[in-house]
């Protein structure tokens, strides 16, 4: 009974946590929102692929380190309305939401360590390679 008190009486006086998360950042918030595209366009291309407007959307293979992406954004928005998909306009909608941030809003904190445009087209699968065990 004692220590279940002792206990207790430690939570009342530490009192809910203090510290809070940092809010996101830009360069986080870019990162975040440019996953989310690419697993949506995915997720897209795996549930409608027979739909003739999903199957003639640009890739989108997104890497906010490339310069192309830029390019690759604003193609992706231009291209044709995809009427019987709803999921094409929400997808669209986040794509514009993205450029706008890269754009505009974050400009000054995106560094750009490629312009390989075929490297959004081809991306180069990641692969895990686990090291050999040294005996």
């Amino acid at each position: 009974m004692m220590p279940r008190l002792l206990s207790l009486l430690l939570l009342l006086l530490a009192g809910p946590p203090t510290a809070r998360p940092a809010p996101p950042t830009c360069y986080s918030r870019m990162l975040s929102l440019s996953r989310e595209v690419t697993g949506d366009f995915q997720n897209l291309q795996a549930t409608e692929p027979s739909e003739p407007c999903v199957r003639y959307l640009p890739r989108l293979y997104l890497d906010i380190h490339n310069h192309c992406v830029l390019a690759k954004l604003r193609d992706f928005v231009a291209s044709p309305q995809c009427w019987k998909v709803a999921q094409v306009d929400g997808l669209k909608d986040k794509v514009r939401k993205l450029y706008t941030i890269m754009n505009s809003f974050c400009r000054r904190d995106l560094v750009f360590l490629s312009d390989d445009c075929n490297a959004l087209e081809y991306p180069i699968p990641v692969t895990t390679v686990l090291p050999d065990r040294q005996r």
